[in-house]
């Protein structure tokens, strides 16, 4: 039985007096029980098409054709209509928890708005429900998270609570829109394993939206592939892996990053270096604020990074990955040696380190939200110059134009905005923002993970040319453990603050000796390996 049929859905969204299509013709439907996915890149049209089912599109937007939910049209439905269906026949769950939860709220408050719009309960038997849901979705204790706010949880727990508000009214279709990008491999796959308990338990259908290919071969019956707004492919998972007709398809199956980076030169200079480096937080209450405790993010830490080395760092959200990195740069503070280019840079002052700013450069996960809005892509690459200088001989449009050349931008477009870009072309611009004043180190912090697939490979291959160019000392922070292993030459593994791992990463990938570490590797490889059965 067919719970969804889209027939030649068009959309387009009005600007500036013109309508620019966004979904061109697409056709597909989803049957009870099913799991069936969009696959694509950012810009295809995925999210675009799943928004239309229930009218979540903004005002801007005109829509042709037919969307039919258990029989019913919803392209012209009522208000009235829609607000019945809206989370109590199709449910969402999205990509970031954090924007879609509410922080002021807590998350008995944000459950029980949905339930008593669509059910009415109220007291003891809404209190239960919360709780019930909570436990079905493995929140440990729901009872004594009721009062918590989204930023008390970790990235999994908070996918885990969008899950239960999208599970609250027992809605027959759930719409995943890149439910697991911003998650942990270990995490992604308890979410993934949930997903389909729940699907099977609750006899729910699922429309899952995502770019990553590895994680539909595991988990969904059929696949459409989308591109530019158009389904070019469409079948059963098994087949469509094993024979992909369409150009397109081929590429999105192809796209991982692999290879190596070049051997770091015998003799090569260190850069950074740490000696049981220790990052607590300390925990004060009281009117004094006197410390009772400490939140010990980073244990003990020892590393050191060479000139054209990459040291890549993994592990689960909140094993201080970030914390350690930061300590590195002396953007928080830290107990223990923090040696660069030869100094313990531990106890200088901001003064003093604002002259080593220059050879010290992050590039950040999220380029839309580490780039200004207001400021064009030229102001944004020249920020630094602006405080460090411009190298004798060289103006300053002259040197962003070089760079941007380098990182394969058009130097033409530098006078446009981020929203200008496309994600991949964003990050390109924070990369660039942090190479033009030539650093010896850079500190990339998940730099990979909101990218599509394709885009992952083109950034990889960008960063790795960088490196054997300048001779660039990497600090890679990342979740993507396939990406680490193309770029990095030794991997640190991190769990609650503690190195529990670190050595070259062939040994650690191929002989992992701690059973975190081969949890994480057994995690991050299941997907790819899953043999394309279906669910």
């Amino acid at each position: 039985m067919k719970l969804l049929d889209v027939r030649n859905l068009k959309i387009a969204f009005r600007q500036d007096g013109q309508l620019l299509p966004a979904v061109k013709g697409v056709s597909f439907d989803v049957m009870k029980g099913e799991t069936v996915a969009l696959v694509g890149e950012s810009g295809s049209g995925k999210s675009v098409t799943a928004l239309s089912t229930v009218s979540l599109l903004p005002e801007s937007a005109e829509i042709e054709g037919s969307i039919k939910y258990d029989g019913r049209e919803m392209v012209g439905a009522t208000w009235k209509e829609l607000r019945r269906t809206r989370g109590n026949d199709i449910s969402f769950i999205f990509q970031e928890p954090m924007t879609s939860l509410n922080p002021l709220h807590t998350l008995e408050k944000q459950l029980r708005e949905s339930i008593q719009l669509h059910q009415g309960l109220e007291g003891q038997a809404l209190h239960d429900k919360i709780v019930e849901l909570l436990d079905k979705v493995g929140i440990p204790d729901p009872e004594s998270r009721l009062k918590s706010y989204p930023h008390q949880l970790s990235g999994g727990q908070r996918q885990r609570v969008m899950i239960a508000m999208a599970l609250a009214n027992g809605p027959d279709l759930l719409i995943a829109d890149e439910p697991t990008t911003a998650l942990d491999v270990t995490i992604q796959a308890q979410i993934l394993d949930l997903l389909a308990d729940l699907i099977r338990s609750e006899g729910m259908s699922l429309l899952f939206i995502t770019h990553d290919l590895s994680i539909v071969r595991k988990f969904a019956d059929r696949v459409n592939v989308m591109k530019d707004g158009e389904i070019v492919e469409a079948g059963r998972t098994d087949e469509l892996f094993a024979n992909p007709r369409h150009p397109y398809t081929r590429k999105l199956l192809s796209a991982e990053a692999t290879g190596k980076p070049l051997p770091v030169p015998a003799g090569a200079q260190e850069i950074a270096s740490t000696k049981d480096l220790r990052i607590w937080f300390p925990i004060e209450r009281g009117l004094l604020r006197k410390t009772v405790g400490h939140i010990k993010a980073v244990n003990a830490a020892s590393f050191s990074v060479r000139e054209g080395e990459t040291v890549g760092i993994v592990g689960e959200s909140g094993s201080g990955k970030t914390t350690l990195a930061l300590a590195v740069m002396r953007l928080i503070s830290s107990q223990g040696p923090v040696v660069f280019l030869g100094d313990d840079i531990q106890g200088w002052k901001s003064k003093q380190l604002r002259g080593l700013r220059r050879d010290m450069q992050i590039v950040f996960q999220d380029p839309y939200g580490s780039l200004s809005p207001r400021m064009t892509c030229e102001e944004i690459i020249a920020e630094g110059l602006a405080v460090h200088g411009v190298e004798p001989g060289r103006n300053k449009r002259e040197m962003v134009a070089e760079i941007m050349t380098e990182v394969g931008l058009n130097p033409e477009m530098m006078h446009r905005y981020p929203h200008e870009f496309s994600g991949g072309q964003r990050q390109r611009i924070a990369i660039a923002r942090a190479m033009i004043l030539r650093p010896r180190l850079v500190v990339l912090d998940e730099p990979t993970s909101a990218l599509d697939m394709t885009v992952q490979v083109q950034i990889v291959d960008l960063l790795r040319r960088l490196q054997e160019k300048y001779k660039l000392a990497y600090l890679f922070i990342s979740h993507d453990l396939k990406v680490v292993r193309a770029l990095s030459h030794k991997v640190l593994v991190m769990k609650s603050g503690d190195v529990v791992e670190q050595g070259d990463v062939d040994q650690v990938f191929d002989a992992p000796k701690t059973d975190y570490t081969k949890a994480l590797m057994a995690a991050a490889f299941e997907i790819k390996a899953a043999d394309g059965a279906a669910m």
